[in-house]
């Protein structure tokens, strides 16, 4: 007969393998198993999306024979669950005693002492992890429909999605592998942005539509060969109405996961330049047809088209933002842009601040290229869900490799250079 102890197993559950099940069959010969699966929002606060949502990964725990029941744990923290059933084990795998679990295990063992509970510990399984597994099956994450759907699935778990530039396919790879510690966290970009700035520069042409979409979809190809992560691709514009239906279904048969279009027109002018004299603001009425034809084309609900407001490049005043964004909401936008040149975030903010409230609010995107001081706390407190540094990757190169060229030059060899860049065999292990 079952023992009436109450045990509790913290599980991800993403991916489930031999370790996991080792776990669960050690917790059933104590008592009833509970298992604390985290959320999606859990699990993306210290790395990747999970391939599986909760509700998936739930189901298959269910139909384990050693899981008596499933309940959500929202946060890497075990004690708010642990308080409530007050469970007489838990029980995890001994690899979390070194590294970032190491004070969440501590926390555990703090919490059971309060009602005598233990902390049982089997020996970590070798050689087999959700991690190597995942290396394995990373073919998955390939997938046109998967990568579509992971951005809007990363909007609706996470704080903020960092979004960082991409205009090729290392700079991709660049954004795929970077990680960094930070308060035991793990810190990495979301997903990437294809510029059409930086499209144009690595073209060596103006940012003015001499590039056109077929040869940047091209570039595109080459950074979702090589690349997981979701893409938001720059449709400046987005063309004219009768044309955009064909660039979203390409964008959306390729993996891409969301189009952001301008309401200017006419032929494009970089909106951070000083003189926007030339450019024009399209009509609420017709950029308003021109989102609902956009959003009519996908063929995915998980696809995102994102309207562009250039009413505080352009001269205009929030009113006329804050009525755009109510009309583009109402065709059918799924995210807004609320865009600015100015040094200091105070126009975006005021804008995000009165849209807040509005009835037709949905979900805020920043591009803090000239603004850049504003931290992405304060970016969170106001409402905006993605953030997009749109040019940084490409403006730290060009000085990187203009000093490169000028030092080769001064010095008739490249010794000098060297303790200045990247050694052959970090470069190839990039791309390995």
């Amino acid at each position: 007969m079952l023992s009436k102890k109450k045990v509790y197993v913290g599980f991800a559950a993403d991916i489930l393998h031999q370790g996991h099940i080792n776990i669960l069959k050690t917790a059933s010969k104590l008592g009833v198993v509970t298992v604390g699966l985290l959320t999606d929002e859990a699990i993306a606060s210290y790395k990747n999306l999970p391939y599986m949502n909760f509700a998936q990964r739930k189901a298959v725990l269910e139909n384990i024979k050693f899981v008596n029941k499933v309940i959500p744990q929202k946060t890497l923290d075990y004690v708010s669950n642990l308080s409530k059933i007050k469970p007489d084990y838990v029980v995890h795998g001994d690899d979390w005693k070194k590294g970032v679990q190491k004070k969440t295990r501590q926390r555990v063992i703090n919490a059971l002492r309060q009602w005598s509970g233990k902390l049982i510990e089997p020996k970590y399984t070798k050689n087999i992890s959700s991690s190597s597994i995942k290396n394995n099956i990373k073919e998955i994450a390939f997938s046109p429909n998967n990568r579509v759907s992971r951005l809007s699935r990363l909007i609706k778990v996470k704080k903020i999605v960092k979004i960082l530039e991409s205009h090729n396919a290392l700079t991709g790879l660049i954004i795929e592998n970077t990680k960094v510690l930070k308060n035991n966290l793990r810190e990495e970009f979301d997903g990437m942005w294809s510029s059409s700035l930086t499209d144009s520069l690595s073209r060596g042409k103006p940012d003015n539509q001499s590039v056109d979409y077929s040869t940047r979809i091209n570039g595109l190809n080459e950074i979702l060969d090589v690349t997981t992560k979701p893409l938001v691709f720059d449709g400046d514009n987005g063309g004219r109405i009768e044309h955009i239906k064909f660039l979203v279904r390409t964008l959306e048969r390729l993996g891409v996961s969301a189009l952001i279009i301008e309401d200017k027109k006419g032929l494009k002018k970089n909106s951070l330049f000083k003189n926007q004299s030339a450019n024009d603001q399209d009509s609420i009425k017709n950029f308003s047809s021109k989102i609902k034809v956009a959003k009519q084309s996908t063929i995915s609900k998980d696809f995102f088209i994102i309207a562009r407001i250039e009413s505080f490049i352009l001269g205009k005043n929030i009113n006329d933002a804050i009525k755009r964004a109510e009309s583009y909401s109402k065709a059918g936008a799924d995210a807004i842009l609320i865009h600015s040149k100015e040094k200091n975030p105070r126009q975006v903010l005021a804008f995000a601040k009165k849209f807040k409230d509005n009835k037709f609010f949905k979900p805020l995107v920043a591009v803090p290229s000239t603004y850049s001081k504003i931290y992405e706390k304060d970016l969170i407190k106001n409402g905006f869900k993605l953030v997009i540094y749109a040019n940084q990757l490409m403006r730290s190169a060009y000085p990187a490799m203009q000093k490169t060229a000028e030092t080769i030059l001064s010095n008739r060899r490249s010794y000098e250079v060297e303790k200045d860049i990247a050694s052959i065999n970090e470069v190839i292990n990039l791309i390995k």
